[in-house]
């Protein structure tokens, strides 16, 4: 199987400001074209022995496979979640233009 070359890349966060700083700390280092954010979303989880339920803001990083590696590295030390969820979406197909504007707004050299 083949490595896709573009990925949806999602967290959450506890609050609408974190969820734009998230965004825009990743745009701004060129690791994604695109951040949506959502909000709010109601997440029910176990933490630590108990069933929690929060409000969460969504965000859906789009960029390159290519970049994942370094998203991923600045979502975690941007993040105040001790593990926040980071999970890569694979996108299989799209269309041709946006997926050349995803790859051309992360490409590493872009910002030189």
């Amino acid at each position: 199987m083949t490595t896709p070359a573009w990925l949806t890349v999602l967290t959450t966060t506890d609050s609408e400001e974190k969820a734009h700083a998230l965004a825009q700390g990743a745009v701004e280092a060129r690791l994604a074209a695109c951040v949506q954010i959502s909000a709010p979303v109601t997440s029910v989880y176990r933490w630590q022995n108990a069933i929690e339920t929060t409000e969460e803001w969504q965000l859906l990083f789009k960029t390159t496979a290519q970049r994942y590696e370094e998203l991923e590295t600045h979502l975690l030390a941007a993040h105040d979640y001790e593990t926040p969820e980071i999970i890569a979406i694979p996108v299989l197909r799209g269309s041709a233009r946006y997926l050349d504007w995803v790859s051309a707004e992360t490409a590493p050299d872009a910002s030189l």
